[in-house]
């Protein structure tokens, strides 16, 4: 008779224990966070919950019991995993390939996740001579979601002559490329030429046209310099000074926008002033994506990351949503990758933590100079696919003595 209470005493203790593991229905909880999905239209708190990789649900209020890990976001943002659609990193050892499989592109994953981006878009580096290489070398082997922009000139962004070459400029075999990995080509790029023609700009929307995808141009390099109001009204985009010497926005700019452009920061070491940003931000005219323009040439000076870019914008007049959602949902669009971007059920886990700091700061533009602000943004914590892949204080660590 006693060994038949001790008997159904260990079943009833093994029942609580299966009952207990069966609860936990999510591998990872955030809670508390201040919640910003531009798709879904949410920008309030809310928990939202992780299971096998993927969003499994988003409520004002989870019980923390039904999760293996529960991260305490009480305070912070929670948005998407952030997309920085203008990077260079085909990284390699070809001398004088400039950000070809050469010394001045980065490897994505040192440079991603510490600042919440878990895509990345390589603009130009590889071409369709060789994206394979590209791929093999770099997207194959990052953790981060690598995506390209291929470059017109078949030899990809090699400096110098290299990408004068029209005659490599060709846009039935980019098509025919992009075409051939849909998963990880989203864009054609055309960038650094200094001839006084259009046919590469030409050459690059056929491209774009053929494939079905966005056209960057990087324009200005021209002598003499090519109309950037007839680039935005008759071809595409372009990077020269959309405000005046008069300190205006031109009316074509905000007529370009209008007509569907998008205008990308794309910060850089040569590209963002705050004596064009500033003025133009005063006017109305805001940026449709925030990037960063990504190099070695770049990431030590004025740009340093994407939140540095995006901490800007803060201090120049923009909310947090508006700067969440031009890292997140509107830069997936842009791409038309609009699997990502966004907390829906299903989608992939790829999240981000934010803090925003107040104090006192400065941000530096391409020419050295200073704006002060009083509110930064800094990255706390990302997830890749339900992974932990980077924790700034240990919001999802136990303490070492527990």
């Amino acid at each position: 008779m006693k060994a038949n209470r001790i008997s159904i005493f260990m079943a009833l203790i093994m029942l609580l224990i299966t009952a207990g593991v069966s609860a936990q229905n999510f591998d990872m909880l955030i809670k508390g966070g201040h919640l910003i999905d531009s798709k879904n239209g949410i920008d309030k708190v809310s928990d939202v919950a992780i299971k096998d990789g993927k969003i499994a649900e988003v409520s004002s209020n989870i019980s923390a019991n039904k999760a293996k890990k529960v991260i305490d976001a009480t305070g912070l943002f929670v948005s998407p995993g952030l997309l920085d659609i203008h990077s260079h990193n085909f990284h390699g050892t070809e001398a004088d390939a400039y950000l070809s499989n050469s010394y001045s592109a980065l490897p994505p994953d040192g440079f991603s996740f510490r600042s919440g981006v878990t895509t990345i878009v390589d603009v130009g580096g590889a071409g369709w001579r060789n994206f394979r290489q590209f791929k093999e070398q770099v997207i194959d082997r990052s953790k981060t979601r690598v995506l390209s922009f291929l470059n017109i000139v078949g030899s990809g962004m090699k400096g110098g002559t290299i990408e004068q070459n029209v005659a490599d400029m060709d846009p039935k075999l980019t098509a025919m490329v992009a075409k051939q990995y849909p998963d990880h080509v989203v864009g054609v790029k055309l960038a650094h030429y200094s001839g006084f023609d259009w046919t590469p700009t030409e050459k690059a929307v056929e491209a774009g046209k053929l494939a079905d995808i966005p056209v960057m141009i990087d324009f200005g390099h021209s002598e003499p310099e090519l109309s950037l109001e007839k680039l935005f009204m008759e071809h595409v985009d372009g990077r020269t000074p959309v405000v005046g010497d008069d300190g205006k926005v031109h009316d074509f700019v905000f007529a370009a926008q209008k007509r569907g452009i998008i205008f990308d920061v794309g910060h850089g070491g040569g590209s963002f002033r705050f004596d064009q940003a500033v003025p133009a931000m005063k006017q109305g005219f805001k940026p449709n994506t925030i990037s960063t323009d990504l190099h070695t040439g770049s990431m030590n000076g004025g740009m340093k990351d994407i939140v540095n870019v995006m901490s800007k914008f803060l201090n120049m007049g923009m909310t947090v949503k508006e700067v969440v959602e031009q890292t997140t949902w509107s830069s997936a669009k842009a791409i038309k990758r609009e699997d990502l971007g966004h907390l829906s059920v299903g989608a992939v886990a790829d999240v981000a933590i934010l803090n925003l700091r107040k104090g006192d700061f400065g941000f530096i533009d391409v020419t050295k100079k200073k704006m002060k602000g009083d509110q930064k943004l800094e990255c706390e914590l990302t997830i890749r696919e339900g992974n932990v892949v980077y924790d700034l204080n240990g919001l999802a660590t136990e303490p070492w003595d527990k």
